[in-house]
Protein backbone atom coordinates (compact mmCIF):
# COMPACT_ATOMS: atom_id res chain seq x y z
CA UNK A 1 0.00 0.00 0.00
CA UNK A 2 1.59 3.47 -0.92
CA UNK A 3 1.73 5.89 1.34
CA UNK A 4 -1.26 7.85 1.99
CA UNK A 5 -1.03 11.25 3.91
CA UNK A 6 -4.20 12.26 5.12
CA UNK A 7 -6.03 15.91 3.72
CA UNK A 8 -7.73 15.48 7.35
CA UNK A 9 -5.88 15.58 10.12
CA UNK A 10 -7.85 15.53 13.55
CA UNK A 11 -7.99 18.76 15.16
CA UNK A 12 -9.52 19.78 18.07
CA UNK A 13 -11.85 22.54 15.80
CA UNK A 14 -13.38 19.73 14.01
CA UNK A 15 -14.92 16.96 16.96
CA UNK A 16 -16.88 15.21 14.01
CA UNK A 17 -14.17 14.42 12.17
CA UNK A 18 -12.14 13.06 14.81
CA UNK A 19 -14.77 10.91 15.88
CA UNK A 20 -14.87 9.75 12.10
CA UNK A 21 -11.53 8.87 12.16
CA UNK A 22 -11.58 6.95 15.42
CA UNK A 23 -15.05 4.83 13.53
CA UNK A 24 -13.05 3.68 10.68
CA UNK A 25 -9.83 2.72 13.08
CA UNK A 26 -12.51 1.09 15.49
CA UNK A 27 -14.10 -0.82 12.12
CA UNK A 28 -10.52 -1.79 10.49
CA UNK A 29 -9.29 -3.73 13.26
CA UNK A 30 -12.29 -5.08 13.92
CA UNK A 31 -12.90 -6.62 10.80
CA UNK A 32 -9.01 -7.53 10.09
CA UNK A 33 -9.72 -10.81 11.02
CA UNK A 34 -13.00 -11.52 9.15
CA UNK A 35 -11.82 -14.00 6.18
CA UNK A 36 -15.13 -13.78 4.05
CA UNK A 37 -17.02 -10.68 4.04
CA UNK A 38 -19.13 -8.93 1.49
CA UNK A 39 -18.28 -6.86 -1.38
CA UNK A 40 -19.46 -3.16 0.23
CA UNK A 41 -17.74 -4.17 3.96
CA UNK A 42 -14.52 -5.16 1.85
CA UNK A 43 -14.62 -1.73 0.37
CA UNK A 44 -15.05 -0.12 3.55
CA UNK A 45 -12.35 -2.26 4.87
CA UNK A 46 -10.13 -1.50 2.35
CA UNK A 47 -10.54 2.60 2.51
CA UNK A 48 -10.21 2.10 6.51
CA UNK A 49 -7.41 0.04 6.23
CA UNK A 50 -5.42 2.78 4.15
CA UNK A 51 -5.98 5.67 5.98
CA UNK A 52 -4.12 7.95 8.14
CA UNK A 53 -6.21 8.97 10.60
CA UNK A 54 -3.24 9.35 12.78
CA UNK A 55 -1.18 11.98 11.05
CA UNK A 56 -1.57 15.73 12.08
CA UNK A 57 0.82 16.95 9.84
CA UNK A 58 -0.10 17.25 6.25
CA UNK A 59 3.49 16.77 4.39
CA UNK A 60 3.67 18.35 1.16
CA UNK A 61 4.55 16.44 -1.88
CA UNK A 62 8.59 17.19 -1.07
CA UNK A 63 8.62 15.90 2.18
CA UNK A 64 6.56 13.05 1.53
CA UNK A 65 9.39 12.03 -1.17
CA UNK A 66 11.45 11.70 1.98
CA UNK A 67 9.84 8.68 2.78
CA UNK A 68 9.96 5.05 1.51
CA UNK A 69 6.91 5.10 -0.48
CA UNK A 70 6.51 1.64 -1.64
CA UNK A 71 4.20 -1.11 -0.10
CA UNK A 72 5.20 -2.56 2.85
CA UNK A 73 2.29 -4.95 4.21
CA UNK A 74 -0.25 -7.49 2.79
CA UNK A 75 -3.87 -5.68 1.97
CA UNK A 76 -5.77 -8.92 1.91
CA UNK A 77 -8.42 -9.83 4.35
CA UNK A 78 -6.75 -11.77 6.92
CA UNK A 79 -4.81 -9.92 9.76
CA UNK A 80 -1.82 -7.62 7.68
CA UNK A 81 1.05 -9.08 7.92
CA UNK A 82 4.66 -7.18 7.11
CA UNK A 83 5.59 -8.25 3.49
CA UNK A 84 9.39 -7.08 3.58
CA UNK A 85 12.05 -5.12 6.20
CA UNK A 86 11.01 -1.33 7.58
CA UNK A 87 12.66 1.58 9.28
CA UNK A 88 10.75 3.64 11.36
CA UNK A 89 11.99 6.90 12.86
CA UNK A 90 10.46 7.36 16.20
CA UNK A 91 10.64 11.24 17.70
CA UNK A 92 9.80 12.08 21.22
CA UNK A 93 8.63 15.29 21.99
CA UNK A 94 8.76 17.55 25.50
CA UNK A 95 7.73 21.16 24.54
CA UNK A 96 7.89 23.52 27.50
CA UNK A 97 5.08 26.75 26.97
CA UNK A 98 7.77 28.74 26.51
CA UNK A 99 9.08 26.76 23.73
CA UNK A 100 6.33 27.98 21.45
CA UNK A 101 5.37 31.55 20.05
CA UNK A 102 1.38 31.18 20.99
CA UNK A 103 1.01 28.72 24.06
CA UNK A 104 -2.28 27.32 25.13
CA UNK A 105 -4.23 29.41 26.86
CA UNK A 106 -4.75 27.01 29.73
CA UNK A 107 -0.77 27.17 29.96
CA UNK A 108 -0.68 31.20 30.48
CA UNK A 109 -0.27 33.09 33.25
CA UNK A 110 0.92 30.23 35.19
CA UNK A 111 3.46 30.47 38.15
CA UNK A 112 5.96 27.76 36.08
CA UNK A 113 7.14 26.69 32.10
CA UNK A 114 4.17 23.73 31.82
CA UNK A 115 5.19 20.92 29.13
CA UNK A 116 2.87 21.49 26.29
CA UNK A 117 1.22 18.49 24.18
CA UNK A 118 3.04 19.93 21.19
CA UNK A 119 4.86 17.76 18.49
CA UNK A 120 6.69 20.36 16.67
CA UNK A 121 9.62 21.34 19.12
CA UNK A 122 13.20 19.94 19.94
CA UNK A 123 13.33 16.06 19.96
CA UNK A 124 14.58 14.80 23.36
CA UNK A 125 14.09 11.08 22.08
CA UNK A 126 14.89 9.63 18.83
CA UNK A 127 14.72 5.88 17.79
CA UNK A 128 15.56 4.40 14.57
CA UNK A 129 13.04 0.81 14.59
CA UNK A 130 13.90 -1.95 11.74
CA UNK A 131 11.05 -4.51 11.26
CA UNK A 132 12.96 -7.56 9.24
CA UNK A 133 10.62 -10.71 8.47
CA UNK A 134 13.16 -12.39 6.78
CA UNK A 135 14.74 -13.01 9.80
CA UNK A 136 12.04 -12.01 12.51
CA UNK A 137 14.39 -9.52 13.95
CA UNK A 138 13.87 -6.19 15.53
CA UNK A 139 16.17 -3.78 15.84
CA UNK A 140 16.05 -0.58 17.69
CA UNK A 141 19.22 2.17 16.99
CA UNK A 142 18.65 5.06 19.97
CA UNK A 143 19.96 8.22 18.57
CA UNK A 144 21.64 10.59 21.38
CA UNK A 145 19.99 13.78 20.96
CA UNK A 146 23.40 15.29 21.10
CA UNK A 147 24.98 13.98 18.38
CA UNK A 148 26.16 16.42 16.22
CA UNK A 149 25.38 16.69 12.38
CA UNK A 150 24.27 17.83 9.64
CA UNK A 151 20.57 19.85 9.72
CA UNK A 152 19.10 21.45 6.62
CA UNK A 153 23.16 22.12 5.60
CA UNK A 154 24.32 23.38 9.66
CA UNK A 155 26.33 21.54 11.74
CA UNK A 156 23.71 21.15 14.90
CA UNK A 157 22.73 19.08 17.23
CA UNK A 158 20.46 16.29 15.91
CA UNK A 159 17.46 17.34 17.40
CA UNK A 160 16.95 20.65 16.30
CA UNK A 161 16.26 18.48 12.94
CA UNK A 162 12.15 17.81 14.06
CA UNK A 163 12.00 21.54 15.22
CA UNK A 164 13.43 23.08 12.17
CA UNK A 165 11.91 21.16 9.46
CA UNK A 166 9.32 18.63 10.89
CA UNK A 167 9.39 14.83 10.70
CA UNK A 168 10.91 15.13 7.06
CA UNK A 169 13.86 17.34 7.91
CA UNK A 170 14.39 14.92 10.86
CA UNK A 171 14.14 11.70 8.50
CA UNK A 172 16.72 13.35 6.30
CA UNK A 173 19.44 14.22 8.72
CA UNK A 174 19.08 10.55 10.24
CA UNK A 175 19.14 9.03 6.34
CA UNK A 176 22.51 11.39 5.88
CA UNK A 177 24.11 10.33 9.12
CA UNK A 178 23.47 6.58 8.39
CA UNK A 179 25.12 6.64 5.05
CA UNK A 180 21.72 6.94 3.36
CA UNK A 181 19.54 4.31 4.93
CA UNK A 182 16.13 4.40 3.68
CA UNK A 183 12.98 5.67 5.70
CA UNK A 184 10.21 4.65 5.47
CA UNK A 185 7.73 6.26 8.18
CA UNK A 186 7.28 8.44 10.99
CA UNK A 187 5.81 8.22 14.42
CA UNK A 188 5.97 11.29 16.40
CA UNK A 189 4.40 10.81 20.00
CA UNK A 190 4.65 14.37 22.78
CA UNK A 191 6.17 13.06 26.29
CA UNK A 192 2.66 13.92 28.02
CA UNK A 193 1.75 10.89 25.48
CA UNK A 194 4.56 8.28 26.26
CA UNK A 195 2.93 8.52 30.27
CA UNK A 196 -0.70 7.62 29.05
CA UNK A 197 -0.02 4.71 26.81
CA UNK A 198 2.34 3.18 29.68
CA UNK A 199 -0.89 3.63 32.01
CA UNK A 200 -2.71 1.76 28.98
CA UNK A 201 -0.49 -0.74 29.18
CA UNK A 202 -1.00 -1.25 32.67
CA UNK A 203 2.69 0.55 33.47
CA UNK A 204 5.60 -1.60 33.64
CA UNK A 205 7.51 -3.53 35.89
CA UNK A 206 11.33 -2.67 35.55
CA UNK A 207 14.74 -2.00 37.31
CA UNK A 208 16.03 1.28 38.90
CA UNK A 209 19.24 1.07 38.76
CA UNK A 210 20.11 4.49 41.46
CA UNK A 211 17.98 5.81 43.83
CA UNK A 212 16.99 9.14 41.38
CA UNK A 213 15.90 12.43 42.90
CA UNK A 214 15.79 15.42 40.92
CA UNK A 215 13.47 19.11 41.43
CA UNK A 216 13.23 21.81 38.82
CA UNK A 217 10.46 24.39 40.11
CA UNK A 218 10.45 26.05 36.82
CA UNK A 219 8.67 22.78 34.99
CA UNK A 220 6.97 21.51 37.76
CA UNK A 221 9.32 18.30 37.31
CA UNK A 222 9.91 16.07 40.36
CA UNK A 223 11.79 12.37 39.87
CA UNK A 224 11.42 10.73 43.26
CA UNK A 225 12.42 7.06 42.61
CA UNK A 226 14.23 4.45 44.90
CA UNK A 227 16.42 1.84 43.48
CA UNK A 228 15.24 -1.73 43.20
CA UNK A 229 12.82 -3.83 40.40
CA UNK A 230 9.30 -2.05 40.95
CA UNK A 231 6.39 -1.95 39.01
CA UNK A 232 5.98 1.75 37.87
CA UNK A 233 2.83 3.85 36.33
CA UNK A 234 3.14 5.60 33.24
CA UNK A 235 4.38 9.31 35.43
CA UNK A 236 6.99 7.13 36.96
CA UNK A 237 8.15 5.98 34.22
CA UNK A 238 8.74 9.03 32.79
CA UNK A 239 10.80 10.08 35.81
CA UNK A 240 13.11 7.47 35.15
CA UNK A 241 13.06 8.21 31.10
CA UNK A 242 13.91 12.19 31.71
CA UNK A 243 16.38 11.52 34.76
CA UNK A 244 19.81 12.43 33.03
CA UNK A 245 21.90 13.40 36.35
CA UNK A 246 24.42 11.10 36.52
CA UNK A 247 28.12 10.83 35.15
CA UNK A 248 26.64 9.68 31.56
CA UNK A 249 24.30 12.49 31.25
CA UNK A 250 22.19 12.06 28.23
CA UNK A 251 23.68 8.30 27.10
CA UNK A 252 23.44 6.97 30.76
CA UNK A 253 19.27 8.04 30.01
CA UNK A 254 19.37 6.42 26.10
CA UNK A 255 20.64 3.20 28.48
CA UNK A 256 17.56 3.35 30.98
CA UNK A 257 15.15 3.82 28.13
CA UNK A 258 16.57 0.81 26.37
CA UNK A 259 16.19 -1.12 29.82
CA UNK A 260 12.82 -0.17 29.91
CA UNK A 261 11.76 -1.09 26.37
CA UNK A 262 13.11 -4.35 26.84
CA UNK A 263 11.12 -4.46 30.09
CA UNK A 264 8.03 -3.54 27.87
CA UNK A 265 8.44 -5.35 24.91
CA UNK A 266 8.60 -8.66 27.21
CA UNK A 267 5.35 -7.72 29.40
CA UNK A 268 3.41 -5.96 27.02
CA UNK A 269 3.70 -6.93 23.58
CA UNK A 270 1.76 -9.96 22.84
CA UNK A 271 -0.82 -11.05 20.64
CA UNK A 272 -3.78 -9.45 23.42
CA UNK A 273 -2.14 -6.59 22.38
CA UNK A 274 -3.14 -6.00 19.15
CA UNK A 275 -7.00 -6.69 20.24
CA UNK A 276 -6.20 -3.72 22.28
CA UNK A 277 -4.91 -1.32 20.07
CA UNK A 278 -7.91 0.51 19.36
CA UNK A 279 -8.62 1.36 22.80
CA UNK A 280 -4.72 1.83 23.33
CA UNK A 281 -4.41 4.67 20.35
CA UNK A 282 -8.04 6.17 21.11
CA UNK A 283 -6.46 6.98 24.45
CA UNK A 284 -3.35 8.92 22.76
CA UNK A 285 -4.66 9.73 19.59
CA UNK A 286 -3.80 13.63 20.34
CA UNK A 287 -0.39 13.09 21.48
CA UNK A 288 0.64 11.18 18.09
CA UNK A 289 1.88 12.05 14.67
CA UNK A 290 2.25 9.14 12.38
CA UNK A 291 1.84 8.54 8.63
CA UNK A 292 1.12 5.01 9.17
CA UNK A 293 -1.82 3.75 8.28
CA UNK A 294 -4.04 1.89 10.30
CA UNK A 295 -3.19 -1.50 8.24
CA UNK A 296 0.50 -0.91 8.27
CA UNK A 297 0.38 0.05 12.46
CA UNK A 298 -1.52 -3.40 13.23
CA UNK A 299 1.20 -5.48 10.80
CA UNK A 300 4.06 -3.66 12.80
CA UNK A 301 2.35 -4.74 16.34
CA UNK A 302 1.60 -8.21 14.93
CA UNK A 303 4.88 -8.32 13.88
CA UNK A 304 6.57 -7.43 17.45
CA UNK A 305 4.41 -9.05 19.30
CA UNK A 306 5.60 -12.48 17.67
CA UNK A 307 9.31 -11.52 17.94
CA UNK A 308 11.15 -13.62 20.16
CA UNK A 309 13.01 -11.62 22.96
CA UNK A 310 16.70 -12.78 21.68
CA UNK A 311 15.97 -11.48 18.61
CA UNK A 312 15.87 -8.59 19.72
CA UNK A 313 18.69 -5.38 19.24
CA UNK A 314 18.75 -2.87 20.93
CA UNK A 315 21.81 -0.24 19.92
CA UNK A 316 23.38 3.25 20.08
CA UNK A 317 24.91 5.69 17.17
CA UNK A 318 28.52 4.91 18.05
CA UNK A 319 30.36 7.88 19.25
CA UNK A 320 32.14 9.77 21.89
CA UNK A 321 31.62 12.53 24.04
CA UNK A 322 32.79 16.34 23.61
CA UNK A 323 35.19 15.67 26.01
CA UNK A 324 38.66 17.33 25.16
CA UNK A 325 37.22 20.54 24.62
CA UNK A 326 37.31 20.53 20.95
CA UNK A 327 33.92 22.36 20.81
CA UNK A 328 32.36 25.04 23.74
CA UNK A 329 28.55 22.97 23.35
CA UNK A 330 28.48 19.67 24.42
CA UNK A 331 28.07 16.86 21.56
CA UNK A 332 28.06 13.39 20.95
CA UNK A 333 30.30 13.36 18.57
CA UNK A 334 29.68 10.10 16.00
CA UNK A 335 32.50 7.42 14.63
CA UNK A 336 31.67 7.44 10.80
CA UNK A 337 33.57 4.29 10.58
CA UNK A 338 31.50 2.23 13.27
CA UNK A 339 28.61 3.56 12.38
CA UNK A 340 29.02 1.92 8.60
CA UNK A 341 29.87 -1.45 10.11
CA UNK A 342 26.75 -1.17 12.36
CA UNK A 343 24.18 0.23 9.35
CA UNK A 344 25.57 -2.90 7.19
CA UNK A 345 25.29 -5.63 9.93
CA UNK A 346 22.05 -4.35 11.53
CA UNK A 347 20.12 -2.29 8.62
CA UNK A 348 21.32 -3.88 5.21
CA UNK A 349 23.47 -1.22 4.08
CA UNK A 350 26.48 -2.66 1.93
CA UNK A 351 29.94 -1.49 3.30
CA UNK A 352 33.24 -1.07 1.74
CA UNK A 353 35.85 -3.88 2.71
CA UNK A 354 37.06 -3.81 5.74
CA UNK A 355 41.00 -4.44 5.91
CA UNK A 356 40.97 -6.36 9.11
CA UNK A 357 43.20 -5.14 12.01
CA UNK A 358 44.96 -8.14 13.60
CA UNK A 359 45.99 -5.45 16.93
CA UNK A 360 42.17 -4.84 17.85
CA UNK A 361 41.31 -6.54 20.61
CA UNK A 362 38.15 -7.41 22.73
CA UNK A 363 37.74 -5.09 25.80
CA UNK A 364 35.73 -6.83 28.02
CA UNK A 365 33.99 -5.53 31.73
CA UNK A 366 32.71 -7.85 34.08
CA UNK A 367 30.27 -6.80 37.14
CA UNK A 368 29.24 -9.08 39.67
CA UNK A 369 25.96 -8.96 40.77
CA UNK A 370 25.36 -11.92 42.88
CA UNK A 371 27.88 -10.65 46.31
CA UNK A 372 30.68 -12.23 45.79
CA UNK A 373 33.38 -10.48 44.41
CA UNK A 374 35.58 -13.88 43.71
CA UNK A 375 33.01 -14.82 40.75
CA UNK A 376 34.55 -12.08 38.97
CA UNK A 377 37.95 -12.89 39.33
CA UNK A 378 37.64 -16.79 38.51
CA UNK A 379 35.38 -15.36 35.35
CA UNK A 380 39.03 -12.86 34.53
CA UNK A 381 40.94 -16.22 34.85
CA UNK A 382 39.12 -17.97 32.54
CA UNK A 383 38.39 -15.53 29.77
CA UNK A 384 42.51 -15.12 30.14
CA UNK A 385 43.27 -18.38 29.83
CA UNK A 386 41.13 -18.55 26.43
CA UNK A 387 42.61 -15.12 24.83
CA UNK A 388 40.71 -12.35 26.54
CA UNK A 389 43.42 -10.97 28.24
CA UNK A 390 41.99 -7.29 27.74
CA UNK A 391 39.27 -8.27 30.71
CA UNK A 392 38.83 -6.21 34.13
CA UNK A 393 36.42 -6.11 36.98
CA UNK A 394 33.74 -3.19 37.29
CA UNK A 395 31.76 -1.84 40.13
CA UNK A 396 29.28 -4.47 40.91
CA UNK A 397 26.08 -4.71 39.40
CA UNK A 398 23.17 -3.20 42.05
CA UNK A 399 20.88 -5.72 40.47
CA UNK A 400 20.49 -9.60 41.32
CA UNK A 401 20.53 -11.89 38.47
CA UNK A 402 19.48 -14.68 38.44
CA UNK A 403 20.83 -15.88 34.80
CA UNK A 404 24.22 -14.11 33.67
CA UNK A 405 24.16 -11.13 31.04
CA UNK A 406 26.54 -10.68 28.12
CA UNK A 407 25.78 -7.43 26.82
CA UNK A 408 26.91 -6.82 22.74
CA UNK A 409 27.62 -3.23 24.16
CA UNK A 410 28.98 -2.14 20.63
CA UNK A 411 26.55 -4.46 18.45
CA UNK A 412 28.84 -7.31 17.62
CA UNK A 413 26.89 -10.01 18.65
CA UNK A 414 29.14 -12.70 17.10
CA UNK A 415 31.83 -11.46 19.71
CA UNK A 416 29.82 -11.93 22.48
CA UNK A 417 28.58 -15.30 21.18
CA UNK A 418 32.19 -16.47 21.42
CA UNK A 419 32.54 -15.45 25.23
CA UNK A 420 29.15 -17.08 25.77
CA UNK A 421 30.96 -20.16 24.52
CA UNK A 422 34.09 -19.84 26.88
CA UNK A 423 32.17 -19.35 29.92
CA UNK A 424 29.82 -21.86 29.34
CA UNK A 425 26.44 -20.13 31.03
CA UNK A 426 24.52 -17.28 30.80
CA UNK A 427 23.00 -15.29 27.72
CA UNK A 428 23.21 -13.13 25.23
CA UNK A 429 21.84 -9.64 25.02
CA UNK A 430 22.48 -6.76 22.02
CA UNK A 431 21.94 -3.57 23.04
CA UNK A 432 23.91 -0.42 24.66
CA UNK A 433 23.07 -1.03 28.52
CA UNK A 434 26.67 -2.35 29.43
CA UNK A 435 29.84 -0.18 30.33
CA UNK A 436 30.65 2.39 27.82
CA UNK A 437 34.48 1.40 28.18
CA UNK A 438 33.43 -1.94 26.59
CA UNK A 439 32.97 -3.88 23.87
CA UNK A 440 31.22 -6.70 25.74
CA UNK A 441 29.96 -6.66 29.91
CA UNK A 442 29.20 -9.58 31.66
CA UNK A 443 27.17 -9.05 33.91
CA UNK A 444 27.67 -12.25 36.58
CA UNK A 445 24.11 -13.97 38.07
CA UNK A 446 23.65 -17.12 40.22
CA UNK A 447 24.39 -19.19 37.36
CA UNK A 448 27.94 -18.12 37.37
CA UNK A 449 28.14 -19.53 41.00
CA UNK A 450 29.83 -23.35 39.83
CA UNK A 451 32.60 -21.27 38.08
CA UNK A 452 33.78 -21.16 42.07
CA UNK A 453 34.48 -25.28 41.89
CA UNK A 454 37.20 -25.45 39.37
CA UNK A 455 37.58 -29.05 39.29
CA UNK A 456 33.83 -29.28 38.71
CA UNK A 457 34.28 -26.48 35.98
CA UNK A 458 37.25 -26.93 33.75
CA UNK A 459 38.33 -24.07 31.84
CA UNK A 460 36.62 -24.15 28.30
CA UNK A 461 38.32 -24.54 25.52
CA UNK A 462 38.99 -21.14 23.07
CA UNK A 463 36.15 -20.32 21.21
CA UNK A 464 38.20 -18.17 19.55
CA UNK A 465 41.96 -18.62 18.19
CA UNK A 466 43.67 -15.56 20.20
CA UNK A 467 46.56 -13.88 17.73
CA UNK A 468 50.34 -13.90 18.27
CA UNK A 469 49.84 -11.40 21.03
CA UNK A 470 47.64 -13.36 23.24
CA UNK A 471 44.78 -10.98 23.14
CA UNK A 472 41.77 -12.03 21.36
CA UNK A 473 40.85 -10.73 18.38
CA UNK A 474 37.33 -9.37 17.29
CA UNK A 475 36.06 -11.70 14.54
CA UNK A 476 34.93 -9.08 12.55
CA UNK A 477 36.85 -5.67 11.83
CA UNK A 478 35.74 -2.80 14.56
CA UNK A 479 37.89 0.39 15.21
CA UNK A 480 40.73 -0.69 18.16
CA UNK A 481 39.85 2.80 20.16
CA UNK A 482 35.53 2.77 20.40
CA UNK A 483 35.53 5.29 23.20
Amino acid sequence: MALNVSNSSPSPMKPPEQHRYRRWLWLALGMAGIATISATAGALLAVSMSSTPLAQRQLTPEEAKVFNQGTMSNSDLNLPTLTRPVNILVLGTKVLASDVANPPSDSQNLSYDPTINSLEGLSDTMLLLRFDPANQQLTALSIPRDTRTLVEGRLTKINEANAVGGPASAAKAVSDLLGGIGIDRYVRINVLGVGKLIDALGGVTTYVPQDMNYQDDTQHLYINLKQGEQHLNGDQALQLLRFRYDQNGDIGRIQRQQMLMRSLMEQTLKPTTIANLPQILSIVQSHIDTNLSVEELVALAGFAAKTDRAKVRMLMIPGDFNSDGQFETSYWLPDPDRITTLVSRYFGIAAPDYAPDSQTVVRVVLQDSTGKPEIAEKATQRLGANGYSNAFVDNPWSQPLDKTRIIAQQGNTEVAEAIHQVLGFGEVLTESTGSLESDVTIRLGKDALPILQPEASPLASPAVSPPASGEAALPSPLPADVN
